[in-house]
């Protein structure tokens, strides 16, 4: 694969794992939503349900946010490692006889 098809592979990367947790979160709140409507007050039931779809929310939104980060940083640490620097002197072998 050639530069422009990797560059336009992570952009779909990023954008359609980003749908899928905006899509997740959404439903997350959509059911938590649900859940209290249908409880009709009783608060301690409501602060369970609420807690916990904060905590699903929390949590798949940084493990994205994480995953991504890492994978941007190894993918800049490849390319920096694979590519020399322009300008820098390249030694010469040795001979061992």
């Amino acid at each position: 694969m050639n530069r422009d098809q990797d560059i336009q592979l992570e952009k779909d990367r990023a954008r359609y794992g980003l749908l899928a947790v905006v899509v997740s979160n959404l439903s997350i709140a959509a059911v938590a939503v649900f859940g209290v409507w249908r409880l009709n007050g009783n608060e301690s039931v409501i602060i369970g349900v609420l807690t916990a779809a904060f905590t699903a929310v929390s949590s798949m939104t940084t493990a994205y946010l994480g995953i991504k980060a890492v994978s941007n940083t190894a993918k800049s640490m490849a390319a920096a490692v694979s590519t020399p620097p322009t300008g820098t002197p390249v030694p010469p072998t040795q001979r061992t006889s």
